[in-house]
């Protein structure tokens, strides 16, 4: 069974475009300490108890932050013998 339905996806870095139509890359700040893991997709994780946000940071640099994730999504996450996998099924 997929937990929360309701979760939002924020992109940490993204890509604007500027007035000649050229592709800039802006980076926005986290205060979420992020903790690295062993994965071969996933480079580190935090989370916000007080946000209840998920930051995931994948080894290619990109960083995602999903919104209204309870915290025991967090603790499974980290203690899956396949991180990924387990984001893929549940994140």
């Amino acid at each position: 069974m997929r937990p929360n339905t309701g979760l939002i996806i924020i992109a940490i870095a993204f890509l604007t475009f500027g007035s000649a139509g050229a592709a800039e890359q802006r980076q926005i700040t986290s205060r979420i300490t992020r903790q690295p893991v062993h994965s071969h997709a996933l480079a580190a994780i935090g989370y916000s108890k007080q946000l209840h946000a998920l930051e995931v940071e994948f080894v290619n640099g990109a960083i995602y932050r999903y919104s209204n994730v309870p915290p025991e999504i967090y603790r499974d996450l980290l203690g899956a013998p396949s991180k990924a996998q387990f984001y893929d099924a549940n994140v």
